[in-house]
């Protein structure tokens, strides 16, 4: 309870100062789930985010996502082939928002170092837009989970941290209008397990880009679902 206390003071304080240095602060709003296979490594993943320029009302970008996964059957590792959809709208105008179709394929590991989970996430994605030519992007991201009140981050109750870096690669230079590196995310959050199946989660996300930053709150929901085979 005390580390807990600690976390949310620091988490206001963290908050405060980034609200003050950039006003025009996002939220996402998330849901991640799973349809696992009973006796089966095969799921179906399927994720839904809508993102807005301010708190709400103001549409960034609505991604919808799916795609097949393969779990090893010790848990340490998941393979994903996906698609996904992503629509984008301008900030404060009234627009025709453009659409971008994507293909992408991901690993993840997993490992403990005690208490702490840890997950390295790589994924290459090939994107088509209306107004760009194709293109290519490799992400690596790294998620650090903390237990606070119980021994497994899989127990109900339990209250976690999560923090997470991830960095964003442009496979072209696009004639040299952009750079390689495309943006950075460097996220701090508070997690609750409701249950087995179900984790909620809130937080704070600053987001670097090569013509600035951007801040945004993140509510996100993740769902593990089986079916009844």
């Amino acid at each position: 309870m005390k580390k807990f206390i600690l976390f949310v003071f620091l988490f206001s304080i963290s908050f405060s100062i980034k609200a003050q240095e950039n006003p025009e602060l996002g939220a996402w709003y998330m849901y991640f789930g799973n349809l696992r296979f009973r006796d089966s490594p095969w799921a179906i993943h399927g994720e839904i985010q809508y993102r807005n320029h301010n708190i709400i009302g103001d549409l960034e970008q609505l991604l919808l996502r799916t795609g097949m996964q393969y779990n090893l059957t010790d848990g340490k590792a998941s393979f994903l082939i996906g698609y996904g959809n992503i629509t984008t709208d301008i900030p404060g105008e009234v627009s025709d928002p453009f659409s971008e179709n994507r293909l992408y394929q991901e690993a993840i590991l997993r490992q403990n170092v005690g208490r702490v989970g840890i997950m390295h996430r790589y994924r290459y994605e090939q994107r088509w837009t209306e107004s760009i030519e194709f293109r290519t992007r490799f992400r690596y991201a790294i998620f650090i989970n903390i237990p606070l009140n119980t021994k497994e981050l899989s127990e109900k109750g339990s209250w976690y941290i999560q923090l997470y870096d991830e960095l964003f690669i442009n496979g072209e230079t696009l004639d040299g209008k952009v750079s390689y590196f495309d943006r950075n995310r460097l996220y701090l959050g508070l997690g609750k397990r409701l249950n087995s199946n179900l984790a909620i989660q809130f937080g704070f996300m600053d987001q670097k880009f090569n013509q600035g930053s951007k801040a945004q709150l993140q509510f996100s929901a993740f769902h593990q679902l089986y079916n009844r085979k």
